[in-house]
């Protein structure tokens, strides 16, 4: 690994600033279901149109092969943040690596930009579904949905991990359930697995999926996000390898199955002309109104909103105790030992974008940014 030691790792503080320490508290159980909350959201129910209208039988090979891709990105990641288990842990990397504070304070930023952005695309989706019940101005939906999941971000680490983390095993709990009435269903589900291979002599079913596993590859996103929580981890480097492999491994596992259960449900055609694919073939298989989908649908999206508010305090945290950012953003509040001015700031950014952003145009960037910083870590790696 070329220029990155231990005896590189950013100390907690910088000449006369504060430096303030973070509770490791997070067990490896909290760091898996933190990975999957931020990893399993909002992509999934989207994607299986457009995996179903390109690959059709085939789209489930598409994820497995989109995990074993991440899975290389995830070593990366395992490797630096057992090195260096700090916040801003791509900041740390590429000041690490190559010694530039402003590329360094760069990286940071544009982990928390792509978060932001994340976060009010999500904000923004959740005040359509809570708006679809209650009838309430979108506007108000955001301001009362980001304020509320602001407050519990701002809790005590364990209580807001905790609380995101339940809401994860309500949202994998959806995912699980379509899986199980689809086994229950008939044999169908199992007697035509063949069906999911293709020729290999097929050459145009090859390219197709190639195509569908580009689109796959962001199903998973923002398990990278576990190294930034490494600092309150129980022994990071033991912890964060497993947390980060299980999250990529178990969100693999379930988007396969719940694909393969989707186009053996409802033919590909009609998945990939759905507007709620997922809500489709719930409703197909167990008769339940959509409301049900609906209401985990807004537990998955607020879920999205906590993990990413978290995160981003964690980068503006460590961009600030590595000397990038003014000291006074590294300030611990005393009750709950979070950085509560961070979070504040990440949670008005958010509302602010997601109120007066041109949503569609801004979320296109986050893919792109996606990508720069993981082309950053593997070359920090090398």
């Amino acid at each position: 690994m070329r220029g990155l030691r231990r005896s590189d790792q950013i100390a907690p503080g910088v000449g006369d600033r504060p430096q303030p320490v973070l509770v490791r508290a997070l067990s490896l159980t909290h760091a898996t279901l933190y990975g999957l909350g931020v990893t399993i959201g909002a992509g999934i129910y989207v994607l299986v149109g457009v995996a179903a209208g390109r690959s059709g039988m085939h789209a489930p090979l598409a994820f497995v092969g989109a995990a074993l891709v991440m899975a290389l990105s995830a070593a990366s990641f395992a490797e630096l943040g057992t090195r260096m288990p700090v916040s801003a842990s791509e900041a740390a990397y590429a000041q690490a690596a190559f010694h530039r504070r402003r590329l360094s304070l760069a990286v940071g930023l544009l982990v928390v930009a792509t978060a932001m952005i994340s976060a009010a695309t999500i904000s923004v989706g959740s005040a359509g579904y809570v708006g679809a019940l209650l009838h309430i101005p979108a506007p108000l939906i955001i301001a009362g949905v980001v304020v509320s999941m602001g407050a519990v971000a701002c809790l005590a680490t364990v209580q807001s991990v905790t609380f995101a983390a339940i809401m994860t095993v309500i949202e994998i709990g959806g995912l699980l359930l379509i899986v199980a009435a689809g086994l229950l269903a008939g044999p169908d589900v199992v007697g035509r697995l063949p069906e999911m291979v293709p020729d290999l002599g097929d050459l145009a079913v090859w390219a197709g999926l190639s195509g569908t596993m580009l689109i796959a590859v962001f199903a998973y996103t923002g398990f990278e996000h576990l190294v930034n929580v490494a600092e309150e981890l129980k022994e990071p480097s033991k912890t964060l390898p497993r947390a980060l492999f299980l999250t990529v491994g178990i969100s693999a596992a379930i988007y396969a199955a719940v694909m393969w259960v989707a186009v053996v449900t409802v033919p590909p055609g009609e998945l990939a002309r759905s507007q709620a694919p997922l809500a489709t073939v719930f409703q197909r298989l167990t008769g339940l109104p959509l409301l049900v989908m609906s209401l985990i649908a807004i537990i998955a999206t607020l879920n999205g909103i906590i993990v990413h508010m978290i995160m981003i305090a964690r980068v503006l945290y460590g961009l600030s105790t590595q000397g990038n950012l003014p000291g006074w953003l590294a300030r611990l509040h005393p009750a709950t030992g979070t950085p509560t001015r961070a979070t504040l700031i990440g949670a008005g950014a958010i509302l602010a974008l997601a109120l007066l952003a041109p949503i569609a145009g801004l979320a296109d960037f986050t893919a792109r940014f996606t990508l720069v910083i993981f082309a950053i870590v593997r070359r920090a790696r090398s």
